[in-house]
């Protein structure tokens, strides 16, 4: 909803502008509008939305692949501690050996160390089927792993794909608003300094409209037809005089089909 706003005839001045440097602020408006499409497009890049869709995914993969190789190092370390378990009992068996081959001890003491053997041959084959066993689960993780450092490279190598198109987006957007402000500049720069102040609070309040023109008898900036109170008060004033929407409060700058 517009509130009204006081003119400035009721404020107790008015504002005189030349008719061209009041339709020179319709160029104007149209530049800041462009530029504030151009500041949305940079916020609203959809390489951006990519972006952010790629780190989520590489943030998982880099997750996944922690764990991966977590759980690589654990069965490594359970691997390690089996084959040393096997090491020492084929040690243990070969001390046995040794002593038996040798002869040396009572037949008692000779017949303790061939069922020594005999136990430390069945417990050497039961760590062995352990090894076994973690060989092929340090396998699979290791297959984990090398899967997981290919998916995250692939991601890593899309997101550097996306920022270099980022990168472009951004320098195309850059180059239109060095163009675009160049040219309000150019504008700007030849407009009375108090019809410019007073577009440029407009604007500021009003959602970046400060200047609207008055087209068949319809504000342009709010969209809302005059009623023909406010219409005949325009017609009665100069064509120099700078006039304002009492709904809306930006300027209306008068044009060849205002419907006056």
């Amino acid at each position: 909803m517009y509130r009204s706003r006081k003119t400035s005839q009721e404020r107790g001045t008015a504002l005189n502008a030349n008719p061209a440097d009041q339709l020179r602020l319709l160029d104007l408006q149209g530049l800041d509008t462009r530029l504030a499409q151009l500041e949305h497009k940079r916020r609203t890049l959809p390489e951006l939305a990519e972006a952010e869709k790629v780190d989520q995914r590489l943030a998982d993969l880099r997750d996944v692949l922690i764990a991966a190789q977590t759980a690589e190092g654990d069965v490594a370390r359970e691997q390690k501690k089996a084959e040393a378990d096997v090491e020492q009992v084929v040690n243990r068996a070969a001390r046995d050996r040794q002593m038996l081959q040798s002869g040396r001890g009572s037949a008692k003491d000779l017949e303790n160390i061939q069922h020594e053997l005999e136990t430390l041959a069945k417990r050497q084959s039961d760590l062995e089927d352990v090894v076994l066993e973690v060989m092929e689960r340090r396998e699979t993780a290791q297959n984990r792993v090398t899967e997981m450092t290919v998916q995250r490279d692939e991601a890593q190598t899309r997101r550097d794909e996306v920022a270099a198109a980022i990168a472009k987006a951004t320098g195309e957007v850059d180059r239109d608003v060095a163009a675009v402000t160049a040219e309000r500049g150019t504008i700007a720069g030849v407009l009375p300094e108090d019809l410019l102040a007073l577009y440029e609070r407009i604007r500021a309040a009003e959602f970046g409209v400060g200047a609207a023109a008055l087209r068949r008898r319809r504000c342009e900036g709010c969209q809302l037809e005059l009623d023909i109170s406010e219409v005949n008060g325009i017609k009665a004033k100069p064509a120099d005089e700078v006039v304002r929407h009492e709904a809306c409060g930006r300027i209306l700058v008068r044009v060849p089909d205002s419907g006056l």
